[in-house]
């Protein structure tokens, strides 16, 4: 009886996972030209441009790539980009985006780990739908699109500090990412406050790694990021753009201003990290790991000045977590139908709504005929719920935060149980 109720699992998830392909297709169907899910790619072609640059003798910080875009990360990445200049941007296209989709597998798949599922062959159906449900995912859709690197940096982080057991060395792989892209540098801060300060020495060290080798490699580039242009935030973009996530892009949106008032966005950010960083030690404590690390990882995306839609790749492992809740056994009816509730509110939440401009507009570096804009925060007629629509995720944020207090400031109950032959929830060694 359970083998089949582990099949009928599977086939649900499966019919789930086509209609989401479908989904996709309605949105921006896929053969619409440069707005297409496979096409663009973008930032995979800055990345190229960077390190064809530094190949070719030129000053990396000071470049202008494809006529106008800054290089944004530190000169470490350079070596992780320069095997692509050796193909067709083409095939770096290819080659990029087929690496998500298994980069997405593999956070699904390590979640669930996490969570105490071990692989069978339910889970990996499960697994593969649920990559297809995150593509629906604005931050997911996007760092396709544009082909980012965040769906990377997130699998590093997720394979590093989410594993049960503690075991093995910890916080090197998140030092190594925070080493190409500063943000999960917020780690930490999360790790001093628990006192994991093996795993906190692990990302030091995984950091200064990145560092030297920086420096030893490309020594003037550096110098340059590391001196200069790391505090400059106005490369990664103006903060009064519509698809900015952070606390300062909602403060620049709702001011229309590009320099809103530094002491408030300082204030706003101390209360989310604070409120950030409490959560997370309540989900630690009760033994919910992904939950503190994704709580942390979306901190990291409120507070820092620039944060893109695509920066909120949290949102995998969080819907992973909300899956998960739904389908343990041994769960109240109202349990399941507040989870189900979140679970269709952060879907509709980080959709990618579309907005089509049906005339041209000039869109980072050329002149577009027409624009399929995708984001709720591209949702900004109704002029009472613009506070909303400028910052959407941070309506996930809030409530992931809150929730997570109020659930877990109550007294620990024993443990939820997990059908052995549904996702075989033995624990992982």
């Amino acid at each position: 009886m359970k083998t089949r109720r582990a099949a009928l699992v599977a086939v649900g998830f499966v019919l789930v996972g086509i209609l989401a392909v479908w989904l996709q297709d309605v949105v921006v169907p896929y053969t619409t030209p440069f707005w297409g899910l496979f096409d663009n790619q973008l930032d995979l072609d800055v990345y190229r441009a960077g390190a064809q640059t530094v190949l070719d003798g030129g000053r990396l910080y000071e470049a202008k790539l494809l006529g106008q875009m800054d290089y944004t990360y530190a000169p470490i990445s350079i070596l992780l980009f320069a095997p692509f200049t050796w193909v067709s941007f083409e095939t770096a296209r290819i080659i990029w985006t087929a690496g998500i989709f298994v980069a997405l597998y593999l956070v699904i798949m390590l979640s669930f780990k996490s969570l105490g599922r071990a692989a069978s062959w339910p889970l990996r159906v499960i697994a593969l739908s649920l990559v297809a449900v995150t593509l629906l995912l604005e931050p997911v859709r996007t760092t396709i699109w544009y082909g980012q690197i965040n769906v990377f940096l997130l699998l590093i982080i997720v394979a590093d500090l989410a594993r049960p057991g503690h075991r093995g060395v910890r916080g090197v792989g998140t030092g190594i990412a925070a080493g190409i892209k500063l943000t999960p540098l917020i780690f930490v801060l999360y790790l001093a406050l628990l006192r994991q300060w093996r795993t906190l020495m692990g990302v030091l060290a995984g950091f200064t790694v990145t560092l030297v080798v920086g420096f030893a490699v490309l020594p003037r580039e550096s110098w340059s990021y590391w001196t200069g242009k790391l505090f400059d935030s106005d490369r990664v973009g103006a903060p009064q753009t519509p698809g900015n996530q952070s606390l300062r892009g909602l403060l620049a949106n709702l001011l229309h201003s590009d320099a809103p008032n530094g002491m408030l966005w300082m204030v706003l950010a101390l209360a989310a990290l604070a409120a950030g960083m409490y959560a997370a030690m309540l989900a630690h404590r009760h033994g919910q790991e992904l939950l503190a690390i994704t709580i942390v990882g979306m901190t990291s995306c409120a507070v820092s000045p620039m944060s893109w839609g695509h920066h909120w790749v949290w949102f995998v492992p969080l819907l992973v977590i909300g899956v998960h809740m739904l389908m343990a056994p041994g769960r109240r009816a109202i349990d399941r139908v507040v989870v189900a509730a979140g679970l269709i509110a952060l879907l509709l939440i980080a959709f990618p709504w579309r907005s089509y401009l049906a005339y041209p507009i000039w869109f980072v570096t050329k002149t577009v005929p027409d624009a399929y804009l995708t984001g709720l925060f591209f949702k900004n007629g109704i002029v009472w719920l613009r506070v909303f629509t400028y910052y959407p995720y941070n309506v996930v944020f809030l409530t992931t935060i809150v929730a997570t207090i109020v659930v877990f400031r109550r007294p620990a109950g024993p443990p939820s149980t997990v059908d052995p032959e549904l996702l075989d929830s033995r624990p992982a060694s």
